[in-house]
């Protein structure tokens, strides 16, 4: 994938108020990653890296999976 900031990757399995529309296409500078945790106001929410790609427009992206939420202490 280029290296400019596009989307490579496609989060999938978070509840809707989590992780909505546009919000699920998201860039990651090193793919090789496992997991991943995305700060949503007060929480995170994480995700595990699949064997699964899918195609967005004509993006082929890596597809992460929602765990659980987090949130920040305080």
């Amino acid at each position: 994938m280029d290296d400019n900031g596009a989307p490579n990757v496609f989060l999938t399995g978070a509840p809707a108020a989590a992780v909505a529309g546009e919000e699920r296409l998201h860039y990651l500078p090193d793919l090789d990653v496992s997991k991943v945790k995305i700060p949503r106001g007060n929480r995170y929410e994480h995700f595990e890296a699949s064997s699964e790609i899918t195609r967005v427009d004509d993006r082929e992206l890596r597809v992460f999976v929602w765990t659980h939420s987090t949130y920040v202490a305080e």
